[in-house]
């Protein structure tokens, strides 16, 4: 596996990845109108302008990615998502481990997941990531805000 720069031409493709991923979290939820399940293409192509994008591909097929957005203190994560058919093969811990050694000089990492997410919560946590807010998102369901310092 090999983790890169994504470049515009991937975009299609990891949406369609974010989406099958995200449909996931959605039927956690009962709640289909999460963001990455209704971010378009264009929607997409204007948030890479703004965020690195990194992919995981496999004999050439791209089965994983994340974002990133630096400010002058922290390298924010989201997005991270991987094929249905490859979890729990390590792809989603491979791009986070690969985040915070392309962003090694940032003593501050942020993230966040839905408190029903417990897997996505569980390896946060295996990475040192520890909440430290929780702040509503519709009735019942709250958002975990995490960080990890070094």
């Amino acid at each position: 596996m090999v983790i890169e720069r994504a470049i515009i031409d991937d975009l299609v493709a990891i949406l369609v990845i974010q989406k099958l991923a995200y449909v996931i979290q959605a039927k956690i939820y009962d709640d289909y109108n999460i963001m990455p399940l209704t971010e378009t293409l264009d929607d997409f192509k204007v948030d890479f302008e703004n965020k690195a994008v990194y992919k995981a591909v496999i004999d050439s097929q791209i089965v994983g990615a994340v974002r990133v957005l630096t400010d002058e203190t922290t390298c924010h994560i989201g997005k991270l998502c991987v094929l249905p058919q490859f979890h729990g093969k390590g792809i989603g811990t491979k791009l986070l481990k690969e985040v915070e050694k392309i962003y090694k000089y940032y003593n501050r990492f942020e993230l966040f997941a839905g408190s029903k997410s417990v897997d996505n919560i569980r390896l946060y946590e295996r990475f040192g990531y520890k909440k430290f807010k929780t702040v509503p998102y519709i009735e019942g369901i709250t958002v975990d805000y995490m960080e990890k310092l070094r």
